[in-house]
């Protein structure tokens, strides 16, 4: 199958700037923004599909939608709706099959999140990227699901992974064993944190981060609150949404 990646520029927080649309022979998946190339690569494109409906995923879906068919999350239609207008055509699930692309459910970053396998390549969306880490935070992020979708990736042990923002990612087992054991580690000093007596986001966040946080404060508040939601989900902490605990 042949893949055309067809970076767009978005008002994204990842640190390229850019969305990756693609076209995976006859679907167009992420139309983040228009563009001329953009246009000319889908022009004989049946399909339209998202990896899930962040703002800087869906930007363009309305323009490209037109005649061709688009699809939707099933359960998550409307996700769909409330971010581009449009009313989806067909719905998919776990192990569908979009004109050769088979669909992943990889909830976590966003609870509508999907990937798609091309044979021993992965159209990955935001479950991974080659530049940094993927920011987990804010409304419908779930860090357990997170990692658990990670961890299915790695054991589909695909050969190549083509991520929502930046470059491919050639060597996917690595790339991924790291951004596992990084959100992991995090986890970690998190929880130590709690132990260690502090109590809120922001003091938590402090001690849990070990780099300059200006400008990302808010991003990184989103994540620790994650990783709280995650551990008290588990019982390893105490937490009320504000403050929290050791057990």
């Amino acid at each position: 199958m042949r893949i055309d990646r067809l970076p767009v520029s978005t008002p994204t927080t990842a640190p390229t700037g850019t969305t990756n649309a693609y076209v995976a022979d006859d679907v167009l998946v992420d139309p983040a923004a228009r563009s001329d190339a953009l246009d000319s690569a889908a022009a004989d494109a049946s399909h339209v599909a998202v990896t899930h409906t962040h703002p800087d995923h869906v930007g363009a879906l309305a323009a490209y939608a037109g005649s061709r068919t688009v699809w939707a999350l099933s359960g998550h239609e409307d996700r769909l709706r409330e971010a581009t207008g449009v009313e989806p055509d067909r719905r998919f699930s776990e192990g569908d099959s979009i004109a050769g692309l088979t669909v992943l459910e990889t909830p976590g970053h966003a609870p509508d999140h999907v990937a798609f396998a091309a044979g021993d390549a992965v159209l990955c969306g935001d479950l991974a990227m080659a530049e940094s880490s993927v920011f987990v935070g804010g409304e419908g992020a779930d860090m357990g699901a997170y990692l658990d979708s990670l961890r299915r990736l790695r054991e589909r042990d695909p050969d190549l992974l083509f991520p929502g923002h930046g470059e491919p990612i050639e060597t996917p087992a690595e790339r991924l064993d790291w951004l596992i054991d990084h959100r992991l580690g995090r986890e970690r000093r998190v929880l130590r944190a709690v132990e260690a007596g502090d109590r809120t986001v922001e003091g938590i966040r402090d001690a849990a981060y070990e780099k300059d946080l200006s400008g990302v404060e808010a991003l990184a508040s989103a994540t620790v609150r994650a990783h709280l939601e995650k551990l008290a989900e588990e019982g390893r902490i105490g937490w009320d949404g504000e403050r929290a605990r050791p057990v």
